[in-house]
């Protein structure tokens, strides 16, 4: 009789039913990944194998497996929301210290602890590659991101660049003057630059640029060092920048060892070396004086004020004295066989034997890794039309395999009133 075959086939239908509810479900549940039931068919083989004339007893639930399409991307406004475009997963380590083993998952909703790690909801820390210095460390096994949210140390200002252009057509002051900055007399042009000394105070580190008298081969100009209006004690005295007949500096563009005397709010003083002040790229052409080209390393002291991630999962922060650095980078995985992960609820995965070969770890949009949008979370990749469609379907076959059982039955009925 054909009971087997109705039996199999009601719980295939029951498990159709099951995978397309939980899609339905997970339609709303960020980085979800919608799944399929996979069927084969059963036959009972004899002795001899399957006979050409045997019907077969029945289907069974072959596998239930996960696609991995990539899902809509929506844009949250969120800058530790993260999505990720092309292939990959973002890289999780646990919160328990009983687990060693990764998670991966693609669910980019991601916020900061109490301790500046990068975590989702339920805590597991968003692995990647630090920074030293604004310059990414890649390490062979990537590490937990930690925003550093406490108060950052100043650094003193060592180097300054500044490039200008000294007016050809200036007057020559005779006789040469002694530099006053308070006399504007007593100098051509002028310009300054913050600079901050080890404590993060800044200072004024001015310019007094005095022109000389022209002759066949160029003109020689004089530039006096000062800060927060006291002449820097090394080197002592005005500097000779030389430009030739067509206003190119061809010597005393670089100065180093600036040392001078850093006087702090509380009165204190400090002596202070700037290493290197680079004009080289000042030029002279008949044009009013300007400054072409400024930057001086150094900061003050400052706290975390926002964050900003690249396509390229580097992570800049702000800081409230105005630095903005790289303080790392979110790691991507990839495997080779995506549908051997092991699901591990909670939009997280694990690597197991069937994924073939582990996670291949490196950064976005490096090989064959995708790149990150910040702000933005990828959505399930649910289709409810189709979803629903297949509700349907899952519905007529378990209604179809009852009707098999109660027509078997009504057969059987049939014989056992035979007389």
């Amino acid at each position: 009789m054909g009971f087997q075959q109705g039996l199999s086939g009601l719980a295939a239908a029951s498990k159709q039913l099951e995978v397309v509810g939980n899609n339905v479900a997970n339609a709303s549940t960020n980085g979800f990944k919608r799944s399929r039931s996979e069927f084969a068919d059963m036959y009972g083989s004899s002795l001899y194998g399957v006979s050409s004339a045997q019907a077969g007893i029945g289907v069974r639930t072959a596998e239930v497996s996960q696609l991995f399409d990539q899902g809509n991307i929506n844009s949250t406004g969120n800058n530790l929301d993260l999505a990720i475009s092309g292939k990959g997963f973002f890289v999780l380590k646990s919160p328990s210290a009983a687990s060693s083993q990764d998670a991966y998952s693609r669910n980019g909703a991601f916020q900061v602890d109490s301790n500046g790690y990068l975590v989702n909801g339920d805590g597991y820390k968003l692995q990647g590659y630090t920074a030293q210095n604004g310059v990414i460390q890649y390490t062979a096994t990537p590490v937990d991101l930690q925003f550093q949210t406490s108060l950052i140390s100043p650094t003193a200002t060592g180097k300054v660049d500044l490039g200008v252009n000294l007016n050809s057509s200036a007057t020559v002051i005779s006789p040469a003057p002694t530099v006053d900055p308070t006399d504007t007399s007593t100098y051509n042009s002028a310009t300054s630059v913050k600079v901050y000394d080890s404590l993060g105070n800044t200072h004024d580190l001015s310019f007094y640029f005095v022109k000389g008298t022209p002759t066949a081969t160029g003109t020689d100009w004089t530039v006096n060092l000062y800060v927060d209006g006291t002449a820097v004690t090394s080197p002592a005295g005005p500097q000779t920048l030389s430009f030739d007949t067509n206003g190119v500096l061809t010597s005393g563009g670089v100065l180093s060892n600036i040392q001078y005397t850093a006087t702090t709010p509380n009165g204190s003083t400090t002596p202070m070396t700037i290493a290197t002040v680079d004009l080289s790229k000042s030029t002279q052409f008949n044009s009013s004086f300007g400054v072409n080209s400024l930057a001086a390393d150094g900061n003050a002291p400052g706290t975390l004020t926002s964050t900003n991630i690249n396509n390229q999962g580097i992570i800049e922060a702000t800081y409230s004295n105005g630095k903005t650095v790289a303080i790392g980078q979110v790691a991507l995985a990839n495997f080779t066989n995506v549908q051997g992960l092991q699901s591990m609820g909670g939009n997280l995965w694990k690597d197991v034997a069937s994924s073939t070969g582990g996670a291949k770890i490196g950064a976005p949009m490096s090989s064959d890794l995708g790149e990150i949008q910040s702000q933005a979370l990828e959505q399930s990749n649910v289709d409810l039309n189709s979803e629903l469609v297949d509700m349907i379907v899952a519905q007529r076959f378990y209604q179809a395999n009852a009707q098999s059982i109660k027509t078997e039955d009504t057969i059987l009925q049939t014989l056992i009133n035979l007389r």
